[in-house]
């Protein structure tokens, strides 16, 4: 029963250490991916990092030993550039150093001093290294820190999991606190749907409606209908369904020809009733600009179509 246990122990450990290093072979894809996002936007420039001293590349599974480092020095290469890269071994070993007559024995994490100093005994005639780089393996992947060794400025630091689950969380958690400031200084936010429904009824609206509520889970507006009713306009209100994201609601129409007629008391040419409404339920594609939408109208008009949803006046453009 104890061999038993033993064994199980050990089949156990040998599976989490190989979850392990898939997690950082996978986490380095990603961070590659986000190191190329933000050299094109322009927050992270090879020349503001080249020439760069990479001073930790420290593995957390021995199964990590043999090939982490190696990765890392690839990674780095094909983002910046294969000049400029300098390795420091000595960073994260005990040091001891003589100033001033005075002898210093040092271990643990290393100073931006420290790597200047040694950056500049080990260079030779080549350009001082601008920035220091730690890219570590932690349990759940890798933790990247990009350091101005003249600032102390940090260009860059993450930590990347291969699902990036920290990352969505930490932009889930910023767009929270982005949202809070926002309540508090009463900025609206505007939403803007083009419903086009051609089968089997029509129904062709464009809606402009603002976030509201505890949650902004509510959106009222004005909307303006095409085609049932012709030449409508009205008002709109809708509910977001946040467990399954889809938009539920309503429009209310008034029929612009119809009120016409009416004033000049030609009823003969009226097409539509004076008020309409349209049930609407939009369901979006993903976290794209674009959804499906159904609508009801009590015109007996059931159509389903596509919504396009905040987008420019030429979608199909850039």
């Amino acid at each position: 029963m104890f061999l038993a246990a033993v064994i199980a122990c050990l089949l156990l450990a040998a599976g989490t250490a190989h979850a392990g290093t898939d997690n950082t072979r996978y986490s380095l894809d990603r961070l590659e991916e986000l190191l190329e996002l933000r050299i094109e936007d322009g927050r992270l420039s090879p020349q503001d990092v080249m020439p760069a001293i990479l001073v930790s590349a420290e593995p957390c599974f021995e199964a990590s030993q043999d090939w982490y480092a190696t990765r890392v020095i690839e990674l780095l290469e094909r983002s910046f550039g294969d000049e400029g890269l300098r390795l420091c071994e000595a960073c994260m070993a005990p040091r001891a150093f003589v100033d001033q007559g005075t002898m210093t024995f040092q271990t643990g994490p290393v100073s931006l001093d420290e790597v200047a100093r040694l950056d500049e005994q080990n260079r030779g005639e080549a350009q001082a290294a601008r920035t220091a780089i730690w890219l570590d393996e932690h349990r759940g992947g890798v933790a990247i820190r990009i350091v101005d060794l003249g600032t102390a400025r940090v260009l860059y630091a993450q930590n990347v999991d291969p699902n990036l689950v920290e990352n969505d969380n930490t932009q889930r958690m910023y767009t929270l606190s982005e949202e809070l400031e926002r309540q508090a200084r009463g900025d609206s936010i505007t939403q803007s749907f083009v419903d086009i429904a051609l089968y089997p009824g029509q129904h062709i609206s464009i809606d402009w409606t603002e976030q509201w509520g505890k949650t902004n889970a509510n959106l009222s507006g004005v909307t303006l209908s095409v085609i049932d009713p012709v030449a409508g306009i009205g008002a709109a209100h809708y509910r977001c369904i946040d467990i399954v994201k889809i938009l539920v609601g309503g429009k209310l129409l008034m029929s612009l020809p119809t009120a016409v007629a009416r004033s000049v008391g030609d009823v003969s040419s009226v097409i539509d009733p004076m008020v309409t409404a349209v049930a609407v339920v939009r369901v979006p594609f993903g976290r794209s600009n674009y959804g499906a939408v159904l609508s009801a109208s009590t015109n007996g008009q059931v159509a389903f179509g596509i919504s396009l949803m905040n987008i420019s006046p030429l979608p199909v453009l850039p």
